[in-house]
């Protein structure tokens, strides 16, 4: 594509609307600028869209929303299962509702029916209700965790779970195969309800969701006596989290929840975080402030759709609030869950407890204490959601756990996506009982460490926007796909795995076998000690992303040794 002569097309060509052209006239002697929005077509990442909002091919815009639905559209139809419907949620941020009643009415005017929640409300619940209406499909206009400048467009299929291969490689054909925005079918609202294609969504569905959340709990009668005392402060980020949090604590026994005011409505501008994301301390600003004033036990936070959760817990010894990561609060929740799962006698002999590849070793000690069945999968909550899939079919295994470093995690399997909101409602469970036998959840962590060994984990993003950023991007996965490297900072590299290549290679016996994993630009090194690290870019932002991961003796010996191996990858990579 030549970026200038597609900005020209877009100024003048009468299938683009005054105020889009107004737009891109502004930034006519800007080069750079117009580059960056022309120089490729926003592509599919993860399992849908997700750029930065405004004109031009590569943003998110009702143009390139239009193409995505309109190709999403041309696949259901091809698969014949129009009449079961798509369901469609969205977040706070800009212009998602506008997207989301886009995406309806472009796919009412092919004649598929669509479900969409009459508010904003989280992914889980998204991905909960295309189970339980039954639907072929499902759309969340969202950006997760990202800048206030970003929106994005996540495709669910039937399962509930986001698109994978080769369906994602076949929706993304039907897309490209949309050439003009002018193929892009249209139909009023009006039209669209009386043909009973467009429905609305309404509260009923939040008591469905919820009321399979409280089935989770294991405790309850703890988590009532118990939530008469603990202290809890939450956060949505100005996101979709609070429709139905606090609802949920308050209903499931928790009498001292407080809600960060500033924060508690829905605003696309994020107004109090410049980032919201809860794997930012800086998001927790206000958070912590209310837990000191409070004397909070727990402290929480899910980003804007409400699949991720952050966690800081009091640590009663020094009256500090502890920070911790997505692994360290998912792992707790499955070391609380699993053991009294054990505990009942509720624990299924076919257990499986699903990781990925770049989350915490300490998950497979977890598997391995409760006789479970520990299957680790590619980055991403859709891979988890496939072998769920799986095991739905041939009913051969049963789902325990699953979750990923990236502050995920699913309890059940109500749902195919991870969910911050059952995340909060288990950590307040976990909470309550520990409080029940005189611990924090920070003591809980402790002995999780002391039981398990100090497995800890970090993970440096490195972030090239624009085309010239993207070039780098590929170069550096690609010298490091080239180098053979023996020694990762003190440690040696046992194996080498090339994921995009199938192939694992043994580094003392020079033996190579393949991965069994599905390709994917991923390069991952195990290293002596049970510790690890991994490179791979990023499928929704501008950025490299390095993980890895160390097992000490105690938790000042776990965090020099991760300390001295992230700042060697980090080298090794930028070269």
């Amino acid at each position: 594509m030549n970026y200038i002569e597609e900005y020209k097309k877009w100024c003048e060509s009468p299938e683009f609307d005054e105020e889009t052209k107004k737009e891109l006239l502004k930034i006519k002697n800007d080069e750079k600028e117009i580059e960056d929005r022309f120089y490729q077509e926003l592509e599919f990442g993860t399992a849908g869209l997700r750029g930065v909002i405004g004109a031009g091919t590569n943003r998110m815009n009702k143009y390139t929303v239009g193409k995505a639905t309109q190709g999403l559209a041309n696949y259901i139809l091809e698969q014949g299962t129009q009449n079961k419907g798509v369901a469609i949620s969205y977040d706070s941020r800009k212009m998602s509702k506008e997207f989301s009643m886009q995406t309806a009415l472009i796919l009412n005017a092919n004649g598929i029916k669509t479900y969409l929640f009459k508010n904003l409300r989280p992914v889980p619940e998204l991905s909960f209700a295309i189970r339980n209406l039954g639907c072929t499909a499902g759309v969340m206009i969202t950006a997760s965790h990202n800048p206030p400048k970003y929106n994005g467009y996540k495709v669910y299929w039937d399962d509930g779970a986001q698109i994978v291969a080769p369906r994602d490689k076949e929706i993304i054909e039907k897309v490209r195969a949309v050439e003009k925005y002018s193929e892009i079918k249209e139909i009023s609202k009006e039209e669209a309800e009386e043909l009973g294609l467009f429905n609305i969504i309404g509260t009923d569905m939040d008591d469905k969701y919820l009321n399979i959340l409280k089935s989770k709990v294991l405790n309850p009668e703890i988590v009532r006596e118990q939530g008469k005392k603990i202290k809890v402060v939450y956060t949505p980020l100005h996101g979709t989290g609070n429709t139905v949090t606090e609802r949920l604590l308050n209903e499931i026994g928790l009498q001292n929840v407080y809600v960060v005011p500033e924060q508690k409505d829905p605003d696309g501008n994020f107004p109090t975080v410049s980032y919201p994301n809860p794997e930012d301390k800086k998001a927790f600003k206000l958070a912590l402030e209310l837990a000191e004033k409070e004397k909070a036990d727990v402290v929480l936070a899910t980003d804007p759709d409400a699949d991720r959760l952050g966690i800081f817990a009091k640590d009663s010894k020094t009256g500090n609030y502890m920070e911790y990561t997505g692994n360290m609060s998912a792992l707790l929740i499955a070391e609380y869950r699993i053991s009294q799962m054990k505990e009942k006698g509720i624990l299924p002999n076919d257990g499986m407890f699903i990781t990925t590849v770049v989350s915490s070793e300490l998950a497979k000690a977890i598997a391995k204490n409760y006789n479970l069945e520990c299957i680790e999968v590619l980055t991403g909550f859709k891979n988890i959601g496939a072998v769920m899939k799986k095991a739905e079919e041939k009913h051969d295994k049963t789902y325990v756990f699953g979750f990923e470093e990236s502050y995920g995690c699913l309890i059940g399997d109500y749902a195919r996506d991870k969910d911050g909101i059952a995340a909060v409602m288990a950590l307040c469970e976990a909470a309550c009982y520990y409080q029940s036998k005189g611990m924090t959840l920070w003591d809980a962590m402790i002995d999780i460490y002391e039981k398990y060994g100090y497995y800890k984990e970090a993970q440096v993003s490195i972030v090239m926007e624009g085309a010239e950023g993207a070039q780098k991007i590929k170069d550096m996965m690609t010298n490091m796909r080239n180098t053979t490297v023996e020694k990762i900072g003190d440690y040696k590299v046992l194996t080498f795995k090339d994921i995009d290549k199938d192939i694992v290679k043994d580094m003392q016996t020079g033996k190579v076998m393949p991965t069994g994993l599905p390709k994917s630009n991923v390069l991952y090194y195990e290293l002596e000690n049970n510790s690890w690290c991994c490179v791979r870019p990023s499928g929704t932002e501008p950025k490299i992303k390095l993980y890895m991961g160390v097992k000490g003796t105690s938790s000042e010996d776990a965090t020099n040794k991760l300390e001295d191996l992230k700042n060697a990858m980090t080298e090794l990579v930028k070269g």
